[in-house]
């Protein structure tokens, strides 16, 4: 009976993983093309998944809580952010969205590489949040952020207006506040320009390759 039971464990060998999951943060200008890079990942490498956020505004269409968000009543959200819980929050349009540190690390736990995809305040209140970890806490080793930049303020408004979706104001806005986390661009760990989005997946996929160690 041992034996067989020997057997049968060596038949289904535990999910390998990774010796360092990494947190990857990913920062953007809206138009940068940081949603396909990042898709990209995501759809090549298995074990890189998105962190699933928490919000509290109402699920839209086919939105599946635990999938798409972790839709939480406000008095919830507030609750966990006054504990300490989130790893980042922010209040946008009215709805408050944030990053619980359990479910980050409940996903690198079980073997996978957590993307994150926030901008500049997001990722300024993740470093703040490290600062208070244990140096060798998963999180605080795992952490690296990269900023996505277009190759210049006027490409970035050609992209936007090909969009067709935005009015002039909102346009106007969008590339105010891009120049403003641009100038933010210098505090990450790495950055990339994105001119051509074959060579920016590429370095984006050789940042990811070296920092597991198999650049």
């Amino acid at each position: 009976m041992e034996s067989k039971k020997h057997e049968l464990i060596e038949e289904k060998p535990p999910r390998p993983r990774p010796s360092r999951p990494l947190m990857i943060v990913v920062s953007a200008p809206s138009g940068a093309g940081k949603s396909t890079l990042c898709n990209r990942l995501v759809d090549e490498f298995p074990n890189v998944a998105y962190s699933v956020s928490c919000t509290t505004r109402e699920p839209r269409g086919d939105e599946k809580d635990g999938i798409h968000y972790f839709f939480m009543a406000k008095k919830e959200f507030k609750e966990r952010a006054k504990n300490g819980e989130f790893l980042e929050h922010a209040k946008v349009h009215g709805n408050l969205y944030g990053t619980l540190e359990d479910s980050v690390l409940f996903a690198m736990e079980e073997g996978n590489h957590v993307l994150l995809d926030i901008d500049v305040q997001g990722v300024q209140q993740l470093r703040e949040a490290l600062v208070r970890m244990d140096p060798q806490h998963p999180i605080r080793r795992g952490f690296t952020d990269i900023f996505v930049s277009p190759p210049s303020m006027e490409e970035l408004e050609t992209r936007l207006r090909g969009r067709g979706t935005d009015e002039d104001k909102v346009i106007k806005q969008r590339l105010e506040n891009a120049a403003t986390e641009m100038a933010c661009a210098k505090e990450y760990s790495f950055q990339i320009i994105n001119d051509d989005l074959e060579k920016a997946y590429h370095e984006l996929k050789t940042v990811f390759l070296s920092s597991i160690g198999l650049g």
